[in-house]
């Protein structure tokens, strides 16, 4: 559909949800829209992102990348895509990627709620070896745990998806902190932690994928790499 490579403002979240792919703002690439990142303007008059595609009013979508979003401020796409006065704060590329980091948060803080979660080294340990009694999707680390516990969890997973079998190779995710683990956990000094199959797993994984591609997208096509299977996210 011509729809959908306008690279005008989309007429709300509402009138097109059929939508795939959008025009990105500072490229003029056409590209899925899960490679966006969806912004609009707040009744304040200010710029905001609209990380779930779900706020109302016209959206201008731009790369989920961290420079692109920084260039749309920068060259003062914003203003131009919305045709009006608008403000764009000079923080918005870090803001955005401050919003993607607490959506992840959000989104383990939902699987630990329904039971997909499991943390601390003893217990990941345990769950990788009882894995066919209960599937795990990926192993979960802190970015600023130690290199021992991390080395030593990895390389049970790689021998875990070396002989799979009929189960799907385990993914690792190193994008949030042990603060963030914390905090969506809910306990202290947490670096690792299992996450078992389900529906909020899969959330999580791929708000943590959307946020691998915000900060690595422009390096050379290392997030491609991040999200490779035996690779870290």
């Amino acid at each position: 559909m011509l729809g959908l490579a306008d690279p005008e403002p989309d007429h709300g979240p509402r009138t097109d949800r059929s939508a795939t792919s959008r025009m990105c703002a500072v490229s003029r690439e056409v590209r899925p829209v899960d490679e966006l990142i969806r912004f609009v303007v707040a009744p304040s008059g200010e710029v905001i992102a609209d990380l779930k595609r779900k706020l109302p009013g016209r959206g201008l979508w731009v790369s989920a990348s961290r420079r692109a979003v920084a260039e749309a401020v920068r060259r003062h796409h914003f203003g131009r895509g919305f045709k009006r006065d608008v403000r764009v704060a000079p923080t918005l590329a870090a803001d955005t990627e401050i919003l993607l980091e607490r959506s992840v948060v959000e989104a383990l803080a939902m699987a630990a709620k329904a039971g997909q979660v499991v943390s601390g080294f003893s217990k990941v340990a345990d769950a990788l070896e009882r894995r066919s009694q209960n599937p795990i999707r990926a192993l979960v680390h802190a970015a600023d745990g130690a290199a021992d516990g991390i080395r030593k969890l990895d390389a049970m997973v790689r021998q875990n998806n070396e002989n799979s079998g009929d189960f799907a190779e385990i993914l690792i995710v190193k994008t949030l902190t042990s603060e963030h683990l914390d905090l969506a956990l809910g306990r202290s000094n947490v670096i690792h932690a299992a996450l078992l199959a389900g529906a909020a797993s899969k959330t999580f994984l791929s708000r943590s994928q959307m946020l691998v591609r915000y900060r690595m997208a422009d390096d050379d096509g290392a997030a491609d790499k991040n999200l490779d299977k035996n690779s870290p996210i």
